[in-house]
């Protein structure tokens, strides 16, 4: 279904955290796909073998993991939670009734917020560096319903939250709360990192699946934020893949694992690279419990770790971040001449950028396709089929 302007999200005019959903969904994905071939035509890379652009299964409340801020909207104003308006990045406009997630986020975010006002806390200003609350991130797996809740503060303000964990479990909610942590984060930046982290309740961590393969993620672990647009990526990767019974495969930024675990179980062996070593951490946890014994995860930069690896991959899975591949690195991964590579992108821009090295070092696009994960935003992904000439 496509929203009629007039039952738009009602915060949609004022928040950022979507940009296109007064077009009808149709129209976006046509224009997703207008943007990626001509940018592929504009670079003179082949658009023949182009298989289209396939919708998110859900258009709406589609995603699992949401990060709110703490603000306001005028200066010293009621303590707002939720998302920068479109250009105004130090202000926060409360979004609980986003259409982005489900209504257990808006209820969890409403009862946060009444909490935290009634209690009179301030938000943090990153210009005065005072202040106690930062941000919320709340998760939820799609299959399992577990819901994990994650409260940034400072360390100005030792308040014990035992009466608003009361209030969290008495939520009736569709999932269940199975983690309410509190992030102790007093870096300068905007960046959240974990100086300390104390649970209120539960465990620092929830259950969810793709394509029927089971993973455990962190507080702080990368996981698609939608879980059935990823198994719409995973499905077309393990179309390109193939059979790889008797295959080296590389999966590099391999995150989690999530991708090679889920359609490269079967390989003769997987190495996989990232450099965040919580996620490599439970990349190797997620491996051992479904007793994949051909997994290998290095923790590391990419660019230092792969000229040493003395394997020759049959296939390389690359899934980078935004910014692409390092110049360096895309030479290293050349320099293997795998057979075929599997490229996952979140940016055509970038994407483009290391194909053109790519196809003129010898490999063909075979293939490629774009799956919309993020509906009402420019977001989008592209699995290109790369093989060696």
């Amino acid at each position: 279904m496509d929203l009629s302007k007039e039952n738009l999200c009602p915060h949609y005019e004022n928040c950022g955290g979507c940009n296109t959903q007064h077009l009808p969904y149709k129209q976006q994905l046509e224009e997703k796909k207008a943007m990626v071939l001509d940018l592929f035509s504009k670079n003179d890379l082949p658009t023949n073998n182009y298989e289209g652009i396939i919708p998110s299964p859900s258009n709406f409340n589609y995603r699992n993991k949401m990060e709110f801020s703490f603000g306001d909207l005028e200066k010293d104003g009621e303590l707002q939670l939720g998302m920068h308006p479109r250009g105004r990045r130090f202000d926060v406009v409360t979004v609980d009734q986003c259409k982005l997630v489900d209504e257990d986020f808006g209820l969890i975010l409403e009862t946060i917020l009444r909490f935290a006002r009634k209690n009179e806390f301030t938000k943090y200003h990153i210009k005065t560096r005072n202040g106690f609350l930062r941000n919320l991130i709340i998760r939820k797996g799609f299959y399992t319903g577990e819901i994990l809740i994650n409260l940034v503060t400072t360390s100005q303000n030792n308040h014990d939250f035992q009466q608003l964990t009361e209030q969290l479990k008495n939520l009736q909610l569709k999932g269940r709360i199975v983690g309410f942590l509190q992030t102790i984060n007093d870096d300068y930046s905007d960046t959240i990192n974990c100086d300390k982290l104390i649970t209120h309740l539960g465990r620092d961590y929830y259950y969810d699946k793709l394509l029927d393969t089971e993973f455990k993620i962190k507080v702080f672990s990368f996981f698609q934020p939608n879980t059935r647009g990823a198994e719409k990526i995973y499905e077309v990767a393990q179309k390109y893949l193939g059979q790889v019974a008797n295959k080296t495969v590389f999966d590099l930024y391999c995150g989690a694992g999530t991708i090679a675990q889920t359609i490269a179980k079967n390989a003769n062996k997987v190495i996989g690279i990232e450099i965040v070593e919580e996620a490599v951490a439970m990349a190797r946890e997620n491996a051992k419990q479904k007793q994949l014994t051909n997994f290998a995860y290095i923790a590391g930069d990419i660019l230092n770790i792969i000229s040493e690896i003395n394997d020759q991959p049959d296939v390389i899975i690359i899934d980078p971040p935004r910014p692409g591949i390092h110049p360096k690195v895309l030479d290293e991964i050349i320099d293997f001449k795998s057979p075929e590579i599997i490229y996952i992108s979140c940016n055509p821009k970038s994407l483009v950028r290391d194909l053109i090295p790519l196809t003129e070092t010898g490999y063909q696009i075979k293939s490629f396709t774009n799956i919309d994960m993020f509906p009402h935003t420019k977001h989008l992904e592209t699995v290109v089929h790369l093989v060696k000439a």
